[in-house]
């Protein structure tokens, strides 16, 4: 009979020893990101940006000196501002000269409180994978 309650105390003892092991690894464990929240960081490549800063992209539809308006891929528009301020890209340094209307822009910027943007960077010509077989956005 002594033997019987040694042989549990080890059994309960080993159980309980165990059980306490996987809660301390647990505890060590990074926690699990939550893909449900990250769905909108898509393409982003784990950079979070600020509150009030996004990215557009589409078919510039009119300029003037101070702003483009851009027509986004579900067909509304945006008006981007831009200021000495906006680096204006494509594959050599360009210039607000450049943003000719029907050109494809890639726009990153804040968003102001009337919905139009203040662009820091304007990058033009982009491919987003598109070739002969899928034409540009329009």
């Amino acid at each position: 009979m002594k033997n019987v309650v040694i042989v549990i105390l080890i059994i309960a003892f080993t159980a309980g020893g165990f059980l306490a092991g996987m809660k301390y690894q647990q505890s060590k464990q990074p926690a699990r990101p939550d893909f449900q929240a990250m769905r909108g960081l898509r393409g982003t490549s784990g950079i979070q940006r600020p509150a009030g800063t996004g990215v557009i992209r589409g078919e510039i539809i009119n300029r003037d000196e101070r702003s483009i308006t851009v027509k986004l891929p579900d067909e509304s528009s945006k008006i981007v501002l831009i200021s000495e301020n906006t680096a204006i890209n494509k594959a050599t340094e360009g210039s607000v000269d450049d943003l000719e209307t029907g050109g494809q822009v890639m726009v990153f910027g804040q968003t102001n409180a009337d919905g139009s943007i203040s662009a820091t960077q304007i990058q033009l010509n982009f491919n987003l994978g598109r070739g002969p077989e899928n034409p540009p956005l329009r």
